[in-house]
This record gives structure tokens, sequence and C-alpha cells, in this order.
């Protein structure tokens, strides 16, 4: 293996550890809640619904580059590639969409009651699965065009221009035109969703610095200002997220946009830009452990769970 391999393979590994088992985590905790309570909160819904798709991002590009860079190349056949390019396309576009969603909802949620945004309040919960099955459509149909220029090998072996190796996969297409427009596509559809995230993110920035304001001269109860701070820390999870994203769209952005002034892309290049893209699969479900006190109880009830089993078998013994 050479040094490329090695630090790639290395990465993606990495990637891999942290993705799957924290958007697992993530899944199960909202779903116990859901059998155990027969119901979610909004941003729940969103959350798990957010976690599974990283969880699919990671299946369908961390662990598949993974491999390739160990020297397992030859898993996928056509249909494979297709089918896994289109997954991840789609998986991806939903991560983007869906932390969208949940700013939206966030920043609907703090809204005062006379702002033009309070009659979203009880839209969104009561449209929720339509508007999330609608995002799923709407990146599988979207996902498509591309996915149909996926191949596992090429002819003669030979990468001809205006092809992304991915190394198990190639995405092949047969002319400039096809590679510009699908990848304008793309970009032109995830950037509005990433436009309206910033905007909400700025308006929960700026609704969360005049409560601060209020804070600090009005004088709260207990009660309000316990529920004050859990939509403080909710906002500012949410908006680190959104920041997050934003910078890994970027970047992986930046680098498409060199890809196309080039004819061949260099397998480096490459696997940077696949890199960021899948990032925030490793880093959201982190951010959601770390603040979302739902799953934070469910890891609390694991751990007393694991202490108490020892005292019972030396109960037993006894």
């Amino acid at each position: 293996m050479d040094t490329r391999a090695v630090i790639k393979a290395s990465s993606f590994l990495i990637l891999t550890i942290i993705s799957v088992p924290a958007n697992l985590l993530v899944c199960c905790a909202f779903l116990h809640s859901y059998l155990v309570e027969a119901k979610l909160l909004t941003a729940d819904i969103i959350l798990c619904h957010l976690a599974f798709a990283n969880l699919m991002v990671a299946f369908t590009r961390s662990i598949p580059q993974t491999l390739a860079a160990l020297g397992y190349v030859h898993f996928f056949d056509d249909v494979g590639c297709k089918v896994s390019l289109l997954c991840f396309r789609a998986f991806r576009g939903l991560s983007i969409s869906l932390t969208c969603l949940l700013c939206v909802y966030q920043a609907v949620a703090i809204s005062p009651a006379t702002s033009l945004l309070a009659s979203l309040k009880t839209r969104i919960p009561q449209f929720l699965m339509y508007i999330i099955v609608f995002l799923y459509l709407l990146y599988y149909f979207t996902s498509v065009s591309s996915a149909l220029y996926a191949v596992s090998s090429l002819f003669n072996n030979t990468i001809p221009p205006y092809t992304f190796n991915l190394e198990y996969c190639f995405v092949s297409y047969r002319e400039y035109f096809a590679y510009i427009f699908v990848g304008f596509g793309v970009m032109s559809r995830d950037l509005v969703f990433i436009l309206l995230m910033i905007i909400m993110s700025g308006y929960i920035l700026i609704l969360l610095y005049q409560h601060g304001q209020k804070v600090k001269n009005i004088r709260s109860s207990d009660h309000s200002q316990k529920g004050g701070r859990a939509e403080t820390k909710a906002s500012r999870a949410v908006v680190t997220l959104v920041i997050l994203y934003v910078v890994f769209f970027g970047v992986d952005n930046i680098i498409w946009l060199y890809t196309m002034t080039v004819s061949r892309v260099a397998l480096l290049i490459s696997d940077i830009q696949d890199f960021f893209a899948t990032l925030y699969t490793s880093v959201c479900p982190i951010v959601v452990i770390t603040t979302n006190p739902k799953v934070q109880r469910k890891l609390k009830l694991v751990k007393m769970k694991k202490e108490a089993q020892p005292t019972e078998s030396s109960t037993h013994t006894m």
C-alpha cells in the first residue's frame, strides 16, 4: 500500500468507526422512546431520520472507500455501482434537507407569537411526515441522472475524460455538457437548502441574542428559566450543526468547482472531496449525543443497567 492508500484507508475507517455506532445509537434511542412513550417530538422525528440518512451515507460511501483503499475494488457490478451511487446521492441530499428542516422548525419553535413564522408552529408537526416523504422522493428522483453513468469497470481499463474515479466504481460522463449539467443541477438543488439554513440560523441567533438581553434585565421564575435554557440549548445545537454542514459543504463544492475545470481529476483530489462529503455523518451524531437530553437519558439508563448487573449477580451468589 502506498502512502495515499494508507491515509485514505485510515481516514475513512475512522469515519466509519465513529459514524456507524453513533448514528445507530441516536436511531435506537429515539425508536426506544417511541416504543416506550408511544410518541416522539417533532425535532426528535427529524433527528431520527437524519441519523438514518447519515448511517446510509456511511454504508454507501465510507465503507466502500475504506475497502477500496485496502485493495478490495471489485465488490460491485454495474448495477451495484448504480444503486450505491443512487443511495449515496439521495441520502447525502437528505442529510442536507433534513438538517435544513430541523433548522427551520427550531426557528419556528422559538419565534414569538407575533412573528410571521408563528402559523407554522402547528403546520410543521401536522404535515411533518408528508414533508419527509416529499424529501425522500425529491432526492431519489433527482439522483437518478447521475447514477445512470456509474459503471464497475472501463473499456481497456482506460479512464476517459470527465470521469469520477471512486476506484471501486467509475462515474463516466460521455460528454462535457452532461458532466457540467448534472454537477450544477446537484449543487443548485443543495444550495437552496443551504441558503435557507443560513437564513434561519441567522434568525435563531438574533432571537437568542434578544432573549439573552431580556434575561439580563428581567428576573424570570425558575420554571421559565429552565424552559428557556432547554430551548436555548436546542437552538445552539441546531446552529452548530448548520455551521458544520455549511463549512463541509463549502469545502466539498470548492473542490467540485475545481474538478469542473479539468478533464481528469487526480485520485487525491477525489479522496479529499469524498472525505468532506461524508465527514458530517460522523460529526452530526456526536453533536446530537452531547446536546440532546433524550439521547443522554437513554445512555444513562444503559449505564445504570450495566452497573446494576454485577450487583445482582453477586447477590444471587450469596
